[in-house]
């Protein structure tokens, strides 16, 4: 089978789905990336042939200003929602669509495997009569019956109350995603399609959603027919080279922020290394590509890097202290690690909701103080309920990312089996 995967450079999604590009191919598959220029090295790295959007939106560097989405300039989560559609979602489909028709013109295949935002792709591969398939690269992000809203950091409800207070929330939020709606049923007009009465119905007619998470990690809720739970894909980027970590028996702890721009990220990373020298620890601080290891400065026993593989630190690691984006959280836990979350925005606080259930993790906000921070670490450390709940819920995880049931979903659709239709 030959696949067309179409990507964004989403920052934490481009591991995860590589990942899923190199589990097609090693199963024996083709695959053509569609992608944004700045994740063409990591392309290449997996052995898959690569082509940049064209006519859609694409982020042709990793300097600030070409970021897409600039999200940090939003002040309102409706702001950042209505960005997130004209920029992405909703806008620019029919870009989106073309880019997709062109390059199944250029080599036909058998699915589009897309990264569940570019609902213009899965567009476009409805239109083509070729099972899409959508990618939620971390918990399931469309409003459903049972799970508050994505991005809301909400706890699942509790009681006809709690259960009231979803069915608003989620009808309001869907609501507000409605604001693209006649710019993608304007595409979908264009190419013969009939109209939507929602937005994310567009994933409705993908043939799947794979949702690449452990069930044991999201909450539960009424979910469409079509949408499965695969598992995490655990990969490390390829730009996170191994580190030395600083010598001594104290416990070790590792820090990792966002791989992309957020306000406010270098202050946090000074109070989390300032509260780390407060406590008989080691620590490997990595900064990501977004922030300047030098602006962050360590001490002889806390070693602060741009990127180091997570699979090398966590194996070793007492506790995590993370922002509680699903890539790094996720493997914190697989690793059986409990960890400390600051959730700066997107889905952090909703990941944080699902590893405290389990008794896996601390929350705090991110502006919490040095001495906070040292609480928190400290408690995960002396308290081993953590560390054992962690151990219980990586269990899981690992059984569900060593599973095969994402490449055999995929591999279900050759010939247009479960295309999704009106």
């Amino acid at each position: 089978m030959h696949h067309l995967a179409a990507l964004w450079d989403g920052g934490g999604t481009v591991p995860v789905e590589l990942g899923v590009v190199r589990r097609l191919l090693a199963r024996g598959h083709t695959v053509t990336v569609l992608g944004d220029p700045t994740i063409e090295r990591d392309v290449a790295d997996t052995g898959a042939e690569f082509h940049s959007w064209t006519r859609a939106p694409h982020r042709r560097s990793p300097a600030l200003e070409d970021d897409l989405l600039r999200d940090w300039e939003c002040r309102t989560p409706v702001q950042l929602l209505r960005r997130l559609s004209d920029r992405l979602i909703t806008g620019p489909a029919a870009e989106f669509a073309a880019d997709v028709h062109a390059a199944l013109a250029a080599r036909p295949a058998d699915t589009v495997v897309a990264n569940g935002a570019l609902l213009g792709a899965l567009m476009g591969a409805e239109s083509a009569g070729v099972p899409g398939v959508a990618l939620s690269s971390n918990i399931y992000s469309r409003p459903a019956p049972g799970m508050p809203p994505f991005g809301s950091g909400l706890a699942p409800a509790r009681g006809p109350l709690g259960r009231g207070r979803d069915r608003a929330l989620n009808a309001l939020a869907t609501a507000l995603w409605n604001h693209g709606l006649p710019d993608l049923n304007a595409a979908r007009a264009d190419l013969g399609l009939d109209p939507l009465r929602e937005t994310w119905a567009q994933w409705d007619r993908a043939a799947r959603v794979l949702v690449l998470t452990s069930p044991a990690f999201d909450l539960p809720a009424e979910l469409p027919a079509n949408v499965r739970y695969v598992g995490p894909v655990l990969d490390d980027p390829v730009w996170a080279e191994p580190v030395e970590v600083p010598a001594g028996d104290e416990p070790l702890v590792v820090v990792g922020l966002s791989s992309t721009y957020m306000k406010q990220q270098t202050d946090l990373l000074r109070r989390i290394v300032a509260a780390l020298a407060s406590l008989p620890v080691r620590a490997v601080v990595t900064t990501g590509p977004a922030a300047d290891p030098a602006d962050v400065p360590g001490t002889g026993r806390i070693a602060v890097v741009r990127a180091a593989p997570h699979a090398q630190l966590f194996a070793s690691a007492d506790v995590v202290v993370t922002h509680a984006g699903h890539g790094t959280l996720i493997k914190a836990l697989a690793a059986g690690v409990p960890a400390l979350c600051l959730p700066m925005g997107r889905d952090q606080g909703d990941n944080v909701v699902r590893a405290a259930r389990h008794g896996a993790a601390l929350g705090l906000r991110p502006t919490a103080s040095a001495a906070r921070i040292a609480a928190g670490v400290r408690r995960l450390l002396e308290d081993p309920a953590y560390r054992r709940a962690a151990e219980t819920l990586g269990a899981r995880l690992r059984s569900d990312a060593a599973s095969s049931a994402l490449v055999e979903e995929v591999e279900s659709l050759a010939g247009g089996g479960g295309l999704a239709r009106a």
